[in-house]
């Protein structure tokens, strides 16, 4: 049976608690579409070394309607909840768990797309300065979590595929590769693959 990531541990109170989320060259994550946590729903995202960077495993039911990020020490990074009263299916990203004085950091959207096998989803992205961001997230290959996150106007920015093995195995269609384009946000793209996920129910 082929391991994950060779490197991996569970002992998660001894692991760092900070990683970069910005890096000046393209970065390699593995994405584990499970949490590491029994009856729990989530998935766990391992950094070249093996080291666990984030996670998602405190929801125990099927279509949960608010999760939470978090880095290898607990700290949240994101609370993601599910827009009630929508006509169009919505999550949206904070920056703060507390119910007063939440940030909206992200919007995610499935597009008004005339095809209807189309898996394609509209990003929108707060950050400090005057005009927000805009991305897409596409859908691609045979897994629900395979997506590409491309600007609005053109340009990858991360892609999510299966993982294989050295021998061009692969690995099961819960288990990914996220690459990350330089100066893109690791945390964001983990974000985003996760609300890619809760869109599709394969998180």
């Amino acid at each position: 049976m082929a391991k994950i990531h060779p490197k991996a541990t569970l002992d998660l109170p001894s692991l760092a608690t900070s990683h970069n989320r910005k890096a000046t060259k393209r970065e390699v994550f593995t994405v584990w579409m499970k949490s590491l946590i029994m009856n729990s729903k989530g998935c766990t995202v391992f950094d070249s070394s093996g080291g666990i960077v984030y996670r998602v495993d405190n929801y125990d039911c099927e279509r949960s309607s608010e999760v939470y990020l978090m880095d290898c020490g607990g700290k949240v990074v994101f609370t993601i909840l599910k827009k009630k009263c929508s006509l169009l299916k919505t999550w949206k990203g904070y920056g703060s768990i507390g119910l007063e004085e939440r940030r909206t950091l992200f919007q995610v959207k499935k597009s008004l797309s005339f095809k209807r096998r189309e898996s394609l989803y509209e990003v929108t992205v707060w950050t400090d300065t005057p005009r927000p961001s805009y991305y897409f997230i596409q859908g691609h290959g045979t897994s629900r979590s395979a997506c590409n996150i491309t600007k609005r106007l053109g340009g990858l920015m991360a892609e999510v595929k299966e993982k294989r093995s050295s021998s061009g195995v692969s690995l099961g269609d819960d288990v990914l590769t996220m690459s990350v384009e330089p100066e893109f946000d690791h945390s964001l793209a983990t974000g985003l693959l996760v609300v890619y996920g809760l869109f599709n129910h394969s998180l």
